[in-house]
């Protein structure tokens, strides 16, 4: 007996002294460090210790709650848009150099490296609102056998980009989503606004699966499909289709027989595809007449709040939600839309059962440039890409990958084949609580006797007193498991982690 309390008391003072903080990234408000690596690890300098736990010693507390799990995380990313492909395209074969940095530091997802290690991307289906021209997979007028359906109505640039990202990062999930079905298949015989038809609607599917399909004879695996973009959308320059819930739901479930049948059971079906406002009206709709052919629904960041979220989840707690869109626009402030995107986004929505974590266009030009020729989409300053692609062969991350790539780094796979990580509880005490908002995350590992790895976002918001600016660093106290550990957050994002037994 005397033993094994001897043995039992080591094992907890190696688990005390074992639990380090070596990984730190930090992205500030005056850009002083950019997805910057700060830890132990990256300068040489002593990790950051856990002790055993006494009285909060900072001015705020973290407290991690790793007995609640929740959502798995599917990853980050952006829609891979003709536009974004074109621009990337483009600076691949003017300087092949910065193309392949540009990727490595976008999507390499390697352990101890420099990447963001983005994985998840959108590719629509036919023309978008970033598009040459208007087109789709078939445009013969009545061929409802798609006898002339064909994948090479994609523009090759897209397919040359996806490898290239496929042969970066092997985790990369592909979603395909169309803004709409070909022309002749709608009531006003034009991509760019109205409805299907009814009679279209038994035909429909067999396009969705040819292009799942065609998509996989190209060399690309399929993670997802959606129905319909933005189903509530008309807009008379660009493609874009409105759809009913009962519609989307007869589509869906056409589509999940097609699937099945031709060996494509593990494509899911993601429906809606739209905004927060309606997350207690449209997708609970779907998911009450349809609820067996969906894996689950995604949101878009343009009209409501995340909290919305909260209307679907508890109507459908077994489904999958995403989040995948929203944008920034040219001339913002480059703080402030930091603090929105973790706020509601990689905060918020995750904290609301998201699984991903998308924006809108991966790259374009300093304009917002190429879209589709006559559309007013992204009008004004024009909408701002996780990248700017210049016409020099230069390139320059936005506000929006930084935000994204401290989130991105928490979640990726520790090991070689691993899982991506998964939500965890964390609560935020003290007197400057309100000063910071965090997500926390756990990674599984190949090898049980492995320790996980234990993630943490924090934003630091202190950035005023009384209403003037006065960005000040928060001092907090990180607990776990009953110890702690003390670090000073900068105003900005910080992405920590450290490892420990699986509980």
């Amino acid at each position: 007996m005397a033993h094994r309390r001897i043995s039992v008391l080591l094992g907890f003072i190696t688990l005390g002294s074992s639990q380090q903080i070596w990984d730190i990234w930090r992205t500030t408000w005056d850009r002083s460090n950019l997805f910057s690596p700060v830890g132990a690890s990256a300068t040489g300098s002593l990790p950051l210790n856990f002790s055993s736990a006494g009285s909060m010693l900072g001015d705020a507390g973290i407290i991690i709650d790793d007995a609640s799990i929740f959502q798995p995380m599917d990853g980050f990313g952006a829609t891979l848009t003709d536009s974004s492909a074109s621009v990337l395209n483009k600076l691949k074969n003017r300087n092949y150099g910065n193309y392949q940095n540009l990727l490595n530091a976008m999507f390499n997802p390697t352990d101890g490296g420099t990447g963001a290690g983005l994985n998840y991307i959108r590719v629509p289906i036919g023309a978008s609102d970033f598009s040459p021209s208007i087109y789709s997979l078939d445009d013969t007028v009545g061929d409802i056998a798609f006898s002339s359906f064909s994948i090479k109505q994609i523009p090759p640039y897209v397919f040359n980009v996806l490898h290239d990202i496929l042969a970066v990062n092997r985790y990369v999930k592909v979603h395909l989503v169309p803004w709409s079905p070909p022309a002749w298949m709608k009531s006003g015989g034009t991509m760019n606004g109205g409805s299907l038809r009814p009679d279209m609607v038994s035909v429909y599917p067999i396009y969705l699966l040819k292009s799942v399909q065609g998509f996989r004879s190209e060399g690309i695996p399929i993670y997802a499909v959606s129905i319909q973009n933005e189903p509530q959308n008309s807009n008379p320059t660009y493609p874009s289709c409105t759809m009913t819930p009962q519609v989307e739901g007869q589509i869906g479930g056409s589509l999940r027989a097609l699937l099945n049948n031709n060996g494509l059971s593990n494509v899911k079906i993601i429906g809606y595809e739209h905004n927060w406002d309606a997350a207690s009206q449209y997708p609970v709709q779907l998911m009450r007449t349809s609820s067996n052919s969906f894996d689950g629904v995604a949101f878009h960041c343009y009209a409501g709040s995340y909290t919305n979220q909260d209307s679907f989840t508890s109507s459908f707690p077994s489904k999958e939600v995403y989040f995948t869109e929203c944008t920034g626009t040219y001339g913002s402030d480059w703080w402030s839309d930091i603090k929105w995107y973790i706020d509601n986004l990689w905060v918020g929505s995750i904290s609301r059962g998201s699984r991903t974590g998308l924006m809108w266009n991966f790259a374009l030009d300093g304009s917002g440039n190429p879209k589709l020729p006559g559309t007013n989409s992204c009008g004004g300053p024009g909408c701002r890409p996780l990248v700017t692609v210049n016409s020099d062969g230069t390139y320059e991350f936005n506000q929006e990958f930084y935000a994204m790539a401290q989130t991105s780094k928490a979640i990726l796979p520790k090991d070689s084949g691993g899982s991506f990580g998964q939500r965890i509880g964390v609560s935020v005490g003290g007197s400057f609580s309100w000063a910071l908002r965090a997500s926390a995350f756990v990674t599984g590992r190949v090898s049980s006797t492995d320790w996980r790895r234990y993630s943490i976002v924090v934003l630091n918001w202190n950035d005023n007193t009384n209403g003037d600016w006065d960005p000040i660093p928060v001092r907090a106290t990180i607990k776990f498991r009953g110890m702690q550990a003390m670090y000073t957050f900068p105003v900005g994002v910080t992405t920590l982690w450290w490892f420990a037994p699986a509980r």
